[in-house]
């Protein structure tokens, strides 16, 4: 074995590590694999400087391989070991609880003839069945379902599905949308699943008859609140499920989610929510529409462009470690923008927040709306890819916390207030990170913000008093629900300024500044080492990589969705490292080559000069 071990040759990606492994360091190309074409995937990835090959060939999301696997688990076994000798890895799409049966008006097999009793299904017993034209993947004839999670026989040969892909060597199993079905028209309200199994799990757990017991819709009711947490935690542990059972053959294999929803009330409504799934999968995948935003890079605004930044660092918050994907669109036949432009401005605003990009046609996963440009933007990431993705550490940021369980019941309230706290902190150019209940208890920094957080269980309330006891400063907007008392270091705005911002944002972003918010700014008593001039039209974030600080910069002065893709380069950016005078400085520029600086020295401090920043760039300075 050791020799085999030998011949293997090197990944092309960073290293496997206890630290980090292949996940963090993909070029995500996507291909369709049949029979007969796994080497001429794997050489044209090799070619196209792909390292992280999607391969479609869904097996419990089709019918007939739902059935009978074998064909395709033959073709799955044969493009991982080409991809493995290439040095490569690959992962292999598969539904969620979705299924597909091709033909359905011409066979009497198909899922929901043979299986009603595992369909989903409204409050009223409508079976969640579509056919063609209900979604663009839905061929004309074809059976479209959505299954429900508990019912038993379906999921017994799912996760054997699962642990039968796990033994062909793939490197990872993609899972795209395991929802509940409340997305496609007349869904949306539902908030189904009302099946007999699904009913039955309900009652187990909370003793109440979902038919009857809840007020849907009523964020108020209590018995409507279990059920939206009951459906969360149902996914959530269907993927786990998943990534166990392929764990159990495949202990090195990751399971990897693909979720539209991010931060907003979407999670809920489907019941993927990435905060929850983080924990209990290796990456997630994020097709991120950010609420009602337009996802197409080419004819986003600067608002969509800031409301971007602020889903993946949340993202790379509730990560915890674990990498951040990003399957998003740049271009779609907009005649008025150059699809190459809107690449790269897609790529530049999703390395610079620590997230890995995926470059895809229109709507679809496979191919590059330009190869030129995806193979010159790949090749600029895997020469800087640990500048990019090794793990990077706070310095001494100001807290913005993220609440599930506020958003789960005010979304549009909480969102509003979180958007707006963070987006000016990035205009501004100050430190920040973004603090969960899972990552109180790390949180170092001096100053910590509530963004209107409704919902405070007894052991966050219990934290935040002591955090206030340790002389360091909570800052409260909007709503109060903390209980602490009066104290110089608790400061509260009743009106929260986050969401007064946001508001002001979506009135004109040109026309809004972060000093607007001046009262909120001072109270907030950053301590950074860093200090950073520049417009706010550009978004910063700041911290270590490997122990260096850095400063990642993204610049969306001049975009113009549908219009205009060329950023206004930005002139007279300035660094000043106090305390540090015996530095080096260093700037790389979106696709550029890394620059050494000259620093000014003052007192106890020096300043660099950067420059131009077009797309975007990065600073660090070293001993």
């Amino acid at each position: 074995m050791i020799a085999l071990l030998l011949l293997v040759p090197p990944l092309q990606g960073g290293p496997d590590s206890a630290e980090q492994n292949w996940t963090h360091y993909v070029r995500i190309g996507a291909y369709g694999l049949r029979s007969d074409n796994a080497e001429r995937i794997v050489r044209s990835a090799q070619e196209d400087g792909v390292f992280g090959i999607e391969v479609d060939n869904d097996i419990p999301g089709r019918y007939e391989s739902f059935v009978d696997p074998e064909e395709k688990l033959e073709a799955i076994r044969e493009v991982a070991g080409k991809a493995h000798a290439a040095g490569n890895r690959a992962f292999v799409y598969i539904a969620g609880t979705e299924c597909i049966t091709a033909n359905a008006d011409k066979t009497p097999h198909t899922l929901a003839k043979e299986h009603p009793d595992w369909l989903q299904r409204k409050i009223t017993g409508e079976p969640a069945v579509f056919g063609g034209g209900s979604a663009f993947w839905i061929k004309k004839g074809d059976e479209d379902v959505w299954v429900s999670p508990y019912a038993p026989a379906w999921r017994k040969t799912y996760m054997e599905r699962v642990r039968q892909i796990a033994g062909t060597g793939i490197d990872g199993i993609y899972v795209d949308i395991p929802y509940w079905m409340t997305h496609f028209d007349g869904w949306e309200d539902t908030w189904a699943s009302f099946d007999d199994y699904t009913v039955a799990a309900f009652q187990k757990e909370t003793g109440l008859d979902a038919k009857k017991d809840l007020k849907l819709g009523d964020f108020s009711d209590g018995s409507f609140r279990k059920w939206i947490d009951f459906r969360i935690q149902t996914i959530t542990d269907f993927m786990q499920e998943i990534d166990q059972n392929a764990k159990a053959i495949n202990p090195a294999i990751k399971t990897i989610p693909e979720i539209y929803p991010g931060i907003e009330e979407e999670a809920v409504r489907v019941g993927a929510d990435v905060y929850s799934l983080y924990s209990v999968v290796d990456a997630v995948a994020h097709e991120y529409e950010f609420g009602n935003g337009d996802h197409m890079a080419s004819s986003r605004t600067a608002l969509d462009w800031f409301n971007y930044q602020v889903g993946m660092h949340s993202f790379r918050a509730f990560a915890r470690g674990r990498a951040t994907w990003i399957l998003n669109y740049s271009w779609d036949g907009d005649q008025k923008v150059d699809r190459r432009e809107a690449m790269m401005n897609l790529a530049v605003s999703e390395i610079m927040a620590g997230s890995n990009f995926w470059d895809a046609p229109g709507h679809s996963m496979a191919g590059s709306n330009d190869s030129a440009t995806r193979r010159k933007i790949f090749s600029w990431i895997k020469a800087h890819e640990d500048t990019f993705y090794r793990p990077r550490t706070s310095i001494s940021p100001i807290g913005v916390y993220f609440s599930p369980k506020t958003r789960n019941y005010f979304a549009d309230e909480f969102i509003s207030s979180y958007r707006g706290i963070l987006i000016l902190l990035m205009q501004k150019h100050l430190e920040f990170q973004v603090v969960t209940p899972r990552t109180l208890s790390e949180f170092q920094g001096r100053t910590l913000i509530l963004p209107n957080v409704r919902v405070i269980s007894e052991n966050e309330r219990a934290w935040l008093r002591k955090y206030v006891n340790g002389n360091k400063t909570l800052v409260i907007t909007g709503e109060d629900a903390t209980q602490l008392g009066a104290a110089a270091n608790v400061v509260r705005f009743p009106e929260c300024p986050g969401r007064d911002y946001y508001a002001a944002l979506q009135k004109s972003v040109a026309e809004s500044t972060p000093d607007q918010e001046h009262e909120f700014l001072q109270n907030l008593k950053s301590e950074a080492m860093l200090r950073v001039t520049a417009s706010p039209m550009i978004a910063t974030s700041i911290a270590q990589v490997d122990g260096k600080p850095h400063v990642f910069f993204a610049n969306f002065a001049g975009l113009q969705g549908g219009v205009n893709p060329i950023q206004t380069p930005q002139t007279g950016v300035q660094v000043t490292v106090s305390g540090e005078t015996n530095t080096r400085g260093f700037f790389l520029p979106f696709l550029g080559d890394v620059q050494p600086l000259t620093g000014t020295v003052s007192g106890t401090s020096v300043s660099y000069k950067l420059p131009a920043i077009e797309k975007g760039g990065v600073f660090w300075y070293e001993p």
